[in-house]
C-alpha cells in the first residue's frame, strides 16, 4: 500500500527552512554607495505564515521585499526560498510573485486576458489557462468582470485583479509592496480582511510590505518592525502592540502618551514634572536615578471630574479638544504649556466634559511602559509621527 506525508510531516522531514514558501535572509546587506539599506539583516519566515514588514520611508523594508523578488541582489549574506539559495537567480525563476501599489495592469487587454497574461507566456495549455484564470478570478470575486477592461473598473477593483494576476501562477511565496495604499479607508479596510481570508484559504507564504500599522496588526501573524535597515521588534501583533521592546516601537505603533523623568532609587516609580508615575513591577530596563521615558497608551487614560481615590498614576489638566470617533470618543488634555495627553474612550463609557473643564487623568500600573530616555522618538529618522502626543518639557 502506497503512503503519503502530510504536509506537516514533510515540514519535519525537511526542516521548517526548507519547506515549501519557507523564506530566510541571512545577514543580508544592500548597499546603496556607502550607506546601508539592508544591514546585516536576518529574518526566518515560515512556510504558510502572513508577515509583515512595518516601518517608517527609508527603513528598507520595499529593498528587503525587492531582494526576496529578485529584483535587487545582495551584497553580502544570503536569500533562500524553499531551503535553496536564491543568489543570482532571476526573478522569472522564482517561484514568488509581486503585488504593487501601481497595478499595472493592460489597459488594451480585458481582466480575464490580464490575469491569463504569465501563464501564456509560459505557454501553459489553453485549456489549463482557462479553468485557472477562472480559479484566480473566483477568489477575489471578479469572475463577472472577466469581460471588462481595467478602465471600467474602481480602484478596489483594479486591486483584486492584480492580485489574481499574481495568484494564478500559484507561488509560494506572495509579495505584496502597499497595494492598498491607493484606496479609501473603507475599501482599504474590506481589502485587509479579504487579503487575510484568501491567505488563510491558500495556505502560502504572505510577506507584506507597507507603513500603516493598522494594517499590520490586522492581518499578520507575525510584524517585523523596521528600523534603520534592521529588525527592532519581531512578534505577533497583540506583543508589538502591547509589550514593545522600545521607545521607537512603541511611538510608531499605535498612539502613546510619553512623560520624562527620572527612575527612584528603589526602582518602584519614575518622578517627574507631573508628579510620580508608577509601573506595576520593578523597574529594570533603567537603572535607579538615570532619565527615563514613560509611555502610556490613550486607552487605559481614565478621566474624571475629582482625583480618583487610590490612583497610583493621577495629573491634572485641563480638556482642549473633544472628538467623536463614532465608537470611541477622544479627550486632548492640557497639562502644561508644552504638554498634552490623549485620552480615548469607547463613547458608552466617555464622560460628559468639555472644552474648558478640569479633569483628572487616571491610569493603572500594569498599562505604564519604562523605556531609556537616550532611546529619543525624535531620532528615529521620521517625523514625529501622529502616533506620538506631546512629551512634557523636562
Amino acid at each position: 500500500m502506497t503512503t503519503t506525508m502530510s504536509d506537516a510531516t514533510r515540514e519535519t522531514a525537511a526542516g521548517p527552512d526548507e519547506a515549501e514558501g519557507a523564506v530566510v535572509l541571512d545577514r543580508v546587506t544592500k548597499l546603496y554607495g556607502s550607506a546601508a539599506a539592508v544591514d546585516d539583516f536576518s529574518l526566518e519566515i515560515r512556510a504558510g505564515e502572513f508577515l509583515s514588514l512595518l516601518g517608517p520611508s527609508g527603513c528598507g523594508k520595499t529593498t528587503t521585499l525587492r531582494m526576496i523578488a529578485g529584483f535587487e541582489q545582495p551584497d553580502r549574506g544570503d536569500i533562500r526560498i524553499s531551503g535553496k539559495s536564491m543568489l543570482g537567480i532571476p526573478p522569472y525563476k522564482r517561484n514568488v510573485n509581486t503585488v504593487f501599489q501601481a497595478y499595472a495592469l493592460f489597459p488594451h487587454m480585458t481582466v480575464a486576458q490580464n490575469v491569463a497574461y504569465g501563464l501564456q507566456e509560459r505557454r501553459v495549455p489553453k485549456a489549463e489557462v482557462r479553468e485557472r484564470v477562472a480559479e484566480a478570478l473566483s477568489m477575489v470575486q471578479m469572475r463577472e468582470f472577466a469581460d471588462r477592461k481595467p478602465t471600467q473598473l474602481s480602484g478596489g477593483q483594479q486591486q483584486r485583479v492584480a492580485l489574481a494576476r499574481a495568484l494564478v501562477n500559484r507561488p509560494s511565496v506572495l509579495l505584496l509592496d502597499e497595494p492598498l495604499a491607493a484606496l479609501d479607508r473603507k475599501l482599504r479596510e474590506e481589502m485587509q480582511l479579504e487579503l487575510k481570508l484568501i491567505q488563510a484559504k491558500l495556505g502560502i507564504t504572505f510577506v507584506f510590505v507597507t507603513h500603516d500599522q493598522g494594517e499590520a496588526l490586522s492581518m499578520s501573524d507575525r510584524i517585523a518592525v523596521m528600523r534603520e535597515g534592521r529588525i527592532e521588534q519581531l512578534a505577533d501583533s497583540t506583543t508589538i502592540y502591547s509589550h514593545p521592546v522600545s521607545a521607537y516601537v512603541a511611538s510608531f505603533v499605535g498612539q502613546q502618551n510619553f512623560f520624562e523623568g527620572t527612575v527612584s532609587g528603589d526602582g518602584a516609580s519614575v518622578a517627574g514634572e507631573y508628579g510620580l508615575l508608577r509601573p506595576a513591577e520593578r523597574i529594570t530596563s533603567v537603572a535607579p536615578g538615570e532619565r527615563a521615558r514613560v509611555a502610556v497608551r490613550p486607552e487605559f487614560v481614565e478621566i474624571t471630574a475629582d482625583r480618583p481615590e487610590a490612583a497610583a498614576n493621577a495629573v491634572e489638566g485641563k480638556v482642549i479638544g473633544v472628538s467623536h470617533l463614532g465608537e470611541t470618543q477622544q479627550f486632548l488634555v492640557q497639562l502644561g504649556p508644552d504638554a498634552s495627553l490623549i485620552s480615548r474612550l469607547p463613547t458608552p463609557n466617555a464622560p460628559a466634559v468639555n472644552i474648558g473643564d478640569r479633569v483628572w487623568c487616571s491610569w493603572r500600573p500594569d498599562s505604564v511602559q519604562v523605556f531609556s530616555e537616550d532611546e529619543s522618538v525624535d531620532d528615529h529618522g521620521f517625523t514625529k509621527p501622529p502616533t506620538t502626543t506631546a512629551i512634557p518639557t523636562k
